[in-house]
């Protein structure tokens, strides 16, 4: 069950932070001093029973007309691929919780929590919290040399997280940011997307090849040919691996073919699949180019490889990788734009026991609010300079605010996620159990789910059934060689009730009664 919990703008800013606040709002002439001490103060609640009654009680409307078809939506400009993919019918029109009413005025379940960002759903109550900041005053504007107390607070509360460390213990803090121990993650920098942030890692590994600038010394590895090992698709190409949009990282995905083969061709860099959940595989090929004239520059991976059907890496396979690597100096880069959040020790990686050196946040932490993510890494791995990692509004206020007030009620409430992720792994293994012709597998780790099917052509028909349904869902069909799956990624918030809706409406697409 959800916990609701209260807090108020100073419960997570601080009383002197939210003093000095309101002293300079004052002057500005947002309001005098009583009422903006009063907006600081007032307790929000997080998840009111109202609002979880609220939510069950939409149940009944999934699939169904819920409000107005709106006719007269505009047209756009997009390019023709983003037209292509349009569905306009889906658009939302306005949402709570797990739910949106699109333009056709249907109710729908955001089944995917809206491409993995909405981790507490929509109009979350605890965000209330971000208008009062925007009250008294607080902006979100901010650049990276006046980067504010709310990003600090956060940087150091992402730092204990993900080294974990209980809730207020600030001297254990203080400890793990002074340490210079290989594998502390202690150094946070403020991004805007994933993609960015995948970037920056990329980055740092890199710059242990090449100078970021003139000016700097040869790098450790200067005149070695850096070799990035990511996870290979099961063709034996390099497509299962996704870690951002940037150039070079779709680069490591194969794309961009003709370019990445006249840089790897001169000698400039290489990208190397292995293959996935194969130990043996992994140690050849470190082997094989961790010598001579080339040099392993990272091991990159998601955890849950949500672009390639789902698949779960093993906690075994993982161990023994990331182990080999710390041997030979091998940076390791666990990507965790799909998977922080949800999970209840905030990062996967935790669940796992893995020491890497860089991690990434992605936009499931500040609620999908705004396009915050962030890479966490170590003092050794800390190498570039500002320029080199520059994001001119990487550093805002209000964004910061919203992770704090994502991470505050995900950490309130770590029992409800384990317990909903043990429910829907239950209940889905339950459904492909009820179907074995129809689903082959299940893949994934708690709410991130992939169904695995005989045939694409099942796939797509049984997603868009089910979208008809009410629950939004994706088919992928088109990865190498990877079984052709369904994805789902319900948001944290989801009720035993919310759970035995979608599970029944697959349950009669499957069973034919369904539309």
């Amino acid at each position: 069950m959800i916990k609701n919990i209260r807090l108020s703008l100073q419960d997570i800013a601080g009383k002197e932070y939210i003093t000095q606040v309101i002293d300079a709002a004052a002057k500005f002439g947002f309001g005098d001093t009583a009422d903006l001490q009063k907006t600081a103060e007032e307790k929000v609640d997080f998840f009111p029973e109202s609002f979880a009654r609220k939510l069950d009680d939409l149940l009944e409307y999934t699939g169904k007309p819920f409000s107005g078809t709106f006719h007269n939506s505009a047209s756009g400009a997009g390019s023709a691929a983003f037209d292509q993919a349009l569905h306009k019918e889906m658009a939302p029109l306005a949402a709570l919780g797990c739910f949106r009413a699109g333009e056709n005025g249907k109710l729908a379940v955001a089944g995917k929590s809206e491409h993995y960002q909405a981790s507490l759903g929509h109009n979350f109550p605890g965000y209330k919290l971000l208008h009062h900041a925007s009250l008294l005053g607080i902006t979100n504007l901010t650049h990276n040399n006046t980067r504010g107390h709310l990003t600090r607070l956060l940087e150091r509360e992402l730092v204990r997280c993900a080294n974990g460390i209980a809730p207020g213990d600030e001297s254990a803090v203080d400890r793990v940011i002074a340490s210079t121990e290989p594998h502390t993650l202690n150094r946070v920098i403020n991004l805007e997307t994933g993609s960015l942030a995948c970037e920056a890692a990329f980055k740092m590994m890199l710059s242990r090849f090449y100078k970021l600038q003139n000016h700097f010394d040869p790098p450790v590895y200067s005149g070695k040919i850096p070799v990035f090992l990511v996870m290979a698709d099961y063709q034996g190409g390099r497509e299962a691996n996704y870690h951002g949009t940037t150039i070079f990282t779709q680069m490591l995905r194969g794309m961009w073919g003709e370019l990445y083969e006249a840089m790897e061709k001169a000698g400039l860099i290489k990208a190397v699949g292995v293959k996935i959940n194969d130990w043996d595989n992994f140690r050849e090929t470190v082997e094989k180019y961790d010598q001579a004239d080339t040099k392993v520059a990272g091991f990159i991976h998601e955890l849950v490889l949500m672009n390639y059907g789902g698949i779960r890496l093993q906690n075994e396979y993982l161990h023994r990788c990331h182990q080999l690597c710390a041997q030979r100096d091998i940076p390791v880069f666990v990507d965790e734009i799909q998977s922080c959040m949800w999970s209840p020790q905030i990062f996967l990686f935790k669940d796992y026991g893995l020491k890497p050196d860089f991690v990434s946040v992605g936009k499931g932490f500040p609620g999908g609010m705004y396009p915050a993510s962030k890479i966490l890494t170590t003092p050794q791995m800390d190498n570039l300079n500002l320029f080199g990692a520059l994001v001119t509004n990487g550093q805002e206020e209000l964004a910061s605010l919203a992770n704090l007030i994502t991470l505050r009620f995900a950490e309130a409430n770590a029992e409800h996620t384990a317990q909903i992720n043990k429910l829907w792994q239950e209940k889905i293994h339950a459904l492909a159990e009820k179907y074995p012709q129809d689903i082959t597998n299940v893949e994934g780790d708690g709410l991130l789910t992939a169904l695995f099917f005989a045939d694409a052509e099942r796939t797509v028909e049984f997603c868009k059934a089910v979208n008809a349904a009410g629950v939004d869902i994706s088919a992928q069909t088109y990865k190498a060689y990877c079984p052709p799956a369904a994805l789902l990624k319900l948001p944290l918030i989801s009720s035993e009730k919310l759970i035995g809706k979608v599970i029944s409406i697959m349950d009669q697409v499957l069973d034919g009664k369904g539309n």
